[in-house]
């Protein structure tokens, strides 16, 4: 067993850095590993919800007490709404390490920073990219008005 936590140990103290190839074994199976373990997390807090949701009863004869399991209960469905957005993008992310394509830019096909990557493993555009679809954005909102 002790063997197992080493090799565990010395897996998670790798740290993917610019200096090296882009995208090579390493580090596509360290981005992995993340993406999994950040699903895998989603998936029990949502089945935590889920049971909780379960067992918590709305038939309070208080009105505040009811109120407030019902705002917990919408807070709690509002949340577990954007992680299922985002294990969406956690699969996009996933399907993308399998053919290859994980840490390029959508729009420029050139590779990500590994800093951005590390900050946020569903990045789909690189910082540029991103900051013009952002200015994009705000452009076409502003002649809305």
């Amino acid at each position: 067993m002790i063997k197992k936590n080493n090799i565990k140990s010395r897996k998670r103290s790798y740290e993917p850095s610019d200096k090296e190839k882009f995208m090579n074994p390493r580090q596509v199976e360290y981005f992995k590993q993340l993406l999994l373990t950040w699903k895998d997390d989603l998936l029990k807090e949502s089945s935590n919800t889920l049971d909780h949701l379960k067992e918590e009863s709305s038939n309070k004869p208080d009105n505040a007490d009811r109120a407030s399991i019902e705002s917990e209960r919408s807070l709690e469905l509002r949340t577990r709404d954007r992680e299922r957005k985002l294990l969406s993008k956690i699969n996009k992310a996933l399907k993308k390490i399998d053919d290859g394509t994980y840490g390029y830019c959508e729009e420029t096909n050139q590779p990500i920073s590994i800093a951005r990557l590390k900050a946020r493993p569903i990045a789909t555009l690189s910082i540029e990219a991103q900051e013009m679809h952002e200015k994009f954005e705000k452009v076409y909102k502003e002649k809305e008005y």
